[in-house]
């Protein structure tokens, strides 16, 4: 029972000092978090945010890893690929993100990544059902709807990039951008 509580209060305190944006205490309480009870991924997270901000993506992408070995949850698979993305290994990052979306279709960051990767890697056909799902979830987000509708105009489908367009204008009949593309799609 006490291992737990202190696993709590060191947790807790790790994130504290984080949110504060002191690392040396942050790293302090989650390390005390890993080693009273090791079975939880948020102190390997926290650990790897701090990796981050101190630009060791190595270490960084390492404890992702152990995290995602607890729990291979969107924000341990999605950290993973963000290292990975930065540090040039795109087709890794690419299926970590796809596997981040199986988790949680609501990640943002996972969705965005995967459109950007999509265009590089020259995948954007496995992009679009992602976006299909976050968009059955939450059918208003037009950041989302008009990424889709750029990313079915350069596979050549048009008519559905029309489309989706046509739903993001008439929602928001000022979206400048998906006027734009509109226009040069034609009708």
């Amino acid at each position: 029972m006490s291992s737990h509580l202190d696993y709590e209060i060191n947790k807790e305190l790790g994130e504290c000092y984080l949110f504060m944006g002191d690392l040396e205490k942050a790293h302090e309480y989650y390390d005390k978090a890993v080693r009273s009870n090791g079975v939880h991924p948020d102190p390997y997270l926290g650990l790897a945010t701090i990796a981050v901000q101190r630009g060791d993506l190595e270490k960084a992408l390492t404890l992702y890893r152990k995290a995602a070995e607890i729990d291979p949850d969107d924000k341990s698979l999605g950290g993973m690929a963000l290292v990975e993305m930065e540090t040039g290994r795109q087709a890794e990052a690419f299926g970590h993100f796809v596997q981040a979306l199986e988790k949680n279709p609501e990640n943002l960051i996972a969705i965005f990544c995967l459109v950007q990767l999509g265009h590089t890697l020259g995948r954007l056909a496995e992009v679009v059902p992602h976006m299909e799902n976050y968009l059955a979830i939450d059918p208003m987000k037009h950041e989302v709807r008009y990424s889709l509708a750029g990313c079915l105009s350069c596979l050549g489908r048009k008519e559905e990039a029309r489309f989706q367009l046509g739903l993001v204008l008439e929602a928001d009949p000022e979206h400048a951008s998906a006027t734009e593309l509109l226009g040069q799609l034609g009708s």
